[in-house]
């Protein structure tokens, strides 16, 4: 057994739970993740029940992304605005102001939803897709439960007021994550700070986006407020400092300005009591595996993923990252092939542990060069 070992000294995120014990959030339930390497930094009652209230719009405008990205919707569909999307624009509620018979884009729906929260723009981009609003909420159900949202239904385009539209904290992060992720291009309409609609037989509206963290200083460029009497305030939020994404989401808060000031202090206790760490990097060799009876003696291995740690400035600790495999390897070898493990230890327990990849083929000696080091091997005992 051949093991190559990589030593570094970073910060183990089993303090992570100690780090927090002292913090606290005034919200009802709450969560922050560093993004890139997935780890929980703050949780308070992250699986309690909420109703998502406006934070119901990220999944109305993933169904839309979807379609978008698979061909079946395009930003440049219009749709006809029913008397049903309509009469959200005239009683109180967050509204884009679209009427009756107007026919408007798909961009500007996603753009009426993310940015003025509109609740008539949600109903008739619901209805365009799915033809009612009651069959677009399956279809945002059924996304949840495909990304793992395991306590969420869905049953309105909108989050307007209905015992039976409810989640999670954690399910909002799940889906927040997704959205990031898979629409990376879309997910810029949330850090949009205005949107102008130029309605039908008026005079063009402008309204801000209600997330108050846009107007801060910490790099926030998303996502989506919430409000409901029986909920409180809620907002679902994220940064991007230095090359590092946290995301945040909270319920509950008792204010606007509860909700924007302790929103702020959870992203800034991430920011602040914790690195993040890229212990390998998908498009860079990260060791040399030796190889025997090859063309060439050694070849170079990789992750297909990058991988992170998230590491507590304060307390630091040995974490051991080693490159582990049988060896040396015999050729033929073929690109991709699992030649290693790549382990991340602490205190001998395994954290982490991940498939390292051939970087490239290795072809095997022909016979008289494999008799010839095989001869060396038994005299010399060198590979």
């Amino acid at each position: 057994m051949i093991k190559k070992f990589l030593f570094i000294i970073f910060i183990f995120k089993s303090f992570i739970s100690s780090a927090s014990a002292n913090f606290e959030i005034n919200a009802r339930t709450a969560i922050l993740q560093d993004y890139f390497s997935g780890e929980i930094l703050y949780e308070k009652n992250a699986d309690a029940s909420i109703y998502p209230a406006s934070m119901t719009k990220i999944m109305t405008a993933i169904v839309a992304f979807d379609l978008i990205k698979s061909g079946d919707l395009s930003l440049d569909d219009n749709f006809i605005v029913s008397e049903k999307a309509w009469r959200l624009s005239t009683a109180g509620y967050s509204s884009m102001f679209i009427m009756v018979g107007d026919e408007v884009s798909v961009e500007d729906l996603l753009r009426g939803i993310i940015v003025a929260s509109g609740n008539d723009a949600c109903v008739a981009l619901a209805e365009g897709i799915a033809g009612t609003e009651e069959e677009f909420a399956i279809l945002m159900t059924a996304k949840a439960q495909e990304i793992g949202m395991e306590n969420t239904n869905f049953s309105n385009s909108s989050g307007i007021n209905d015992p039976n539209n409810y989640s999670t904290v954690r399910d909002i992060l799940l889906m927040s994550n997704y959205l990031i992720k898979e629409h990376p291009k879309f997910y810029e309409y949330f850090a949009e700070k205005e949107f102008t609609w130029d309605r039908t037989g008026g005079d063009p509206i402008t309204q801000g986006n209600r997330n108050p963290l846009l107007y801060k200083n910490l790099g926030a460029d998303g996502i989506k407020t919430g409000y409901l009497a029986v909920e409180k305030y809620s907002l679902a939020s994220s940064i991007m400092r230095n090359g590092r994404r946290l995301i945040a989401v909270g319920s509950g808060f008792n204010s606007k300005n509860a909700r924007s000031r302790e929103s702020t202090k959870i992203l800034t206790y991430g920011l602040t009591n914790f690195d993040l760490v890229k212990i390998a990097d998908s498009q860079t060799p990260i060791s040399e595996i030796d190889v025997w009876l090859g063309k060439q003696n050694n070849v170079k291995v990789y992750t297909k993923k990058d991988i992170y740690k998230t590491i507590k400035k304060a307390r630091k600790k040995n974490l051991k990252i080693s490159v582990n495999y049988e060896g040396p390897i015999e050729a033929p070898i073929n690109k991709d092939d699992v030649l290693a493990k790549l382990k991340v230890v602490y205190e001998d327990e395994i954290i982490g542990e991940y498939d390292l990849y051939a970087l490239q083929d290795v072809k095997k000696l022909n016979m008289f060069s494999r008799l010839m080091r095989s001869l060396n091997y038994l005299i010399w005992g060198d590979v």
